[in-house]
């Protein structure tokens, strides 16, 4: 099967400088979301018909994992001069279907039903009822089959009552698509090559045209402006809403979630509200995130308690372990089993053996720290310059005193303990106090300044 996907239009009512098929909807561009569905639907030929920011359409069809043809349309003069343009790359022998990159909720299983109506000799267009059809193509039947379809501004008053509407995605024998699309012309209101001209010629030709419905009027929604992005950003998130209730996770309000990627939940996972997971993230069995945590590209593991207001990025989060509230975790960073990072903790690029913790206002950047490890109120590891990042190493059982600097590259033996203040540019030996601070004096006869009258 061939798809080709329409995605030259400027987008005016979206007020911005950016192509409108490369706005997000749930982290990723509209056009991506309608890029893999045509994939998931096993398409033999995928071309792409691009046009204004076509830079930025390129360069984002480069970053694919698999290639995509493409063409341009230059000038934009209708949905069927856009089509013309994929000719070349399609196979006569297979059917094709025509997609929006602008409707990116489009299901495949809807898709499938409509590809499967039609067959290889078929016209097959996806149809919706819809109370306000205001602004959408009619489909006119007549004994019940479809004979043509008119836009909005070219329909009489009685094809403007018509309720069923066209969503513009259609399945056309493409030998045929071929022969229709040369007798085209733009004598209309819009003075445009309308696609939906094919349809009366499928019927003048005598090839079947059939139809097929999607399972709700979502699917067939499209993005034209900021609010309408928005809307569906909503009915999107309310739908991974769903599914995660379905499989049994649990959400404090499912209204209040934003999954950004793909979330894989185990049993038994509680989620409160405000959340954001971006990129692909795994919450073992019985995770708890606490309100308002953004986690990206990360896996936390069984057991393990996210409280409010942390942020973890490309990070591996142990069994049991608890993070937060306000914590940190950059990437590269790596929990054990029951490790505890608390209040304004970051680290990055640090491994922590289990049962170590850093309980509140630590800075723990390109460290290796041990087992059963406790770092103390105000420490930091310093491992940079100012132009090369250092390491410091912590080994199990170390005690590390409030207000502890750590100059990397350094390490600190098994069992050892700095002293609180301390500023430590050596190595610590294992099982021994090492402190490094001013000696505390006091100065008799001393006596606090005090104002002198005016």
């Amino acid at each position: 099967m061939n798809v080709v996907i329409l995605a030259a239009g400027m987008g005016k009512r979206m007020q911005s400088a950016l192509p409108k098929v490369l706005h997000p909807l749930a982290g990723k561009p509209l056009l991506s979301h309608v890029l893999d569905t045509a994939r998931s639907l096993s398409a033999s030929q995928l071309c792409v018909i691009y046009g204004h920011g076509g830079a930025a359409v390129l360069e984002m069809l480069a970053a694919q994992p698999e290639k995509v043809a493409t063409a341009l349309q230059e000038p934009q003069l209708g949905t069927g001069h856009a089509v013309m343009q994929a000719l070349p790359e399609l196979d006569d022998s297979a059917a094709t279907l025509i997609l929006y990159g602008d409707v990116p909720l489009t299901t495949s299983a809807s898709l499938q039903a409509l590809v499967d109506v039609a067959g290889n000799d078929k016209l097959g267009i996806l149809t919706v009822v819809q109370d306000d059809p205001t602004g959408l193509g009619r489909i006119v039947r007549e004994n019940g089959e479809i004979v043509r379809i008119v836009e909005q501004k070219d329909a009489n008053e009685a094809e403007r009552a018509i309720k069923e509407i066209n969503s513009g995605i259609l399945v056309v024998p493409t030998a045929r698509l071929k022969q229709w699309l040369g007798a085209l012309n733009n004598n209309n209101a819009q003075g445009e090559y309308y696609l939906t001209d094919i349809v009366a010629m499928a019927v003048a030709d005598g090839v079947p045209v059939v139809s097929a419905q999607p399972s709700a009027q979502w699917e067939v929604a499209g993005v034209n402006s900021k609010v309408q992005l928005a809307e569906l950003e909503r009915i999107h998130q309310g739908n991974i809403a769903l599914k995660l209730l379905e499989q049994g996770v649990t959400l404090m309000d499912p209204a209040r979630i934003d999954v950004r990627g793909e979330l894989i939940c185990g049993r038994d996972v509680t989620i409160d509200v405000g959340c954001v997971f971006e990129g692909k993230v795994e919450l073992a069995d019985g995770v708890r995130v606490g309100p308002h945590s953004v986690i990206i590209n990360s896996r936390i593991l069984a057991g393990a308690h996210i409280k409010p207001f942390c942020h973890i990025e490309q990070a591996v989060v142990g069994e049991v372990s608890v993070i937060g509230p306000y914590a940190r975790l950059r990437p590269g960073t790596v929990l054990a089993e029951d490790v505890h990072v608390g209040n304004f903790v970051e680290i990055k690029n640090g491994q922590v053996a289990a049962h170590s913790k850093a309980n509140h206002l630590a800075y723990i950047g390109d460290a290796t720290i041990g087992s059963r490890v406790n770092i103390g109120a105000g420490t930091i590891t310093c491992n940079y310059d100012g132009v090369n990042k250092f390491r410091t190493v912590i080994e199990d059982d170390a005690f590390i005193g409030s207000d502890s600097q750590l100059v990397a590259p350094v390490t600190v033996g098994k069992g050892a303990t700095l002293g609180a203040g301390t500023t430590l540019t050596k190595d610590a030996p294992a099982g021994k106090l090492t402190i490094s601070r001013a000696r505390q004096i006091t100065l008799d006869g001393w006596s606090r300044p005090v104002k002198k009258p005016k």
